[in-house]
């Protein structure tokens, strides 16, 4: 059994048995991540009669997205995974969505974006999938203002179609048994941040206000 969690966009929690979704909970809400993550795994295991000790796979979303949505579902997965022994690993929420269209059939090149907020987009473009049923990421993933990716797509001549599928982390827990069953899947979990967080720390022995005299 694989426990897929991702949580780049809204909170979805999958669990996937010998490459079949069992369950699939999803809560589109982009900022209580935190919140609804542990009662969202608790209803995925209660609705399936699932024990903890029976998940033997966790795989974690690392987006990108986000800082702080993107870190409560790797933080909930590792946690997870530590407390019922099972195996950890990750992948890229955008291989996901990629995974989606390219196994329905989807036209390629594929062009896979998500809201990076500051009116820019994380993207990443995949041609099919491979032998063992494996998106292929041709270019980033990367994050870049709309006007400026569509430049970049016009100096590499790549005319691309856009997916549409939201991610799901029923597509995140498929992708993670085609690569399991290809003993490809990697224990990197390390979120894909792209850029720094918006909250930085200041620097060392730096004043604020100003200096008063004695």
């Amino acid at each position: 059994m694989i426990l897929s969690i991702d949580t780049s966009a809204g909170t979805s929690v999958a669990l996937i048995e010998d490459g079949v979704v069992r369950a699939e909970i999803t809560v589109d809400d982009n900022m209580r991540h935190a919140e609804v993550i542990g009662e969202t795994i608790a209803k995925i295991l209660s609705t399936t009669d699932t024990k903890p000790s029976q998940i033997k796979v966790v795989v974690a979303g690392r987006g990108p997205a986000p800082f702080t949505g993107l870190r409560v579902g790797i933080a909930a997965a590792t946690m997870f995974a530590a407390g019922v022994g099972a195996k950890l690993f990750g992948i890229s929420s955008l291989d996901a969505i990629a995974f989606n269209e390219l196994t329905h059939g989807e036209t390629q090149p594929l062009l896979v974006t998500a809201d990076a907020r500051r009116k820019e987009v994380y993207w990443a473009i995949y041609e099919g999938l491979d032998q063992d049923g494996v998106p292929v990421r041709t270019h980033g993933p990367a994050v870049n203002k709309p006007q400026d990716l569509e430049e970049l797509l016009k100096e590499q001549n790549l005319v691309t179609v856009q997916a549409k599928s939201p991610m799901r982390a029923s597509d995140l827990g498929l992708l993670a048994h085609n690569l399991q069953k290809a003993n490809r899947l990697d224990a990197d979990t390390s979120a894909l941040y792209l850029r720094a967080a918006d909250a930085v720390e200041p620097k060392p022995n730096q004043r604020f206000g100003k200096a008063v005299s004695g």
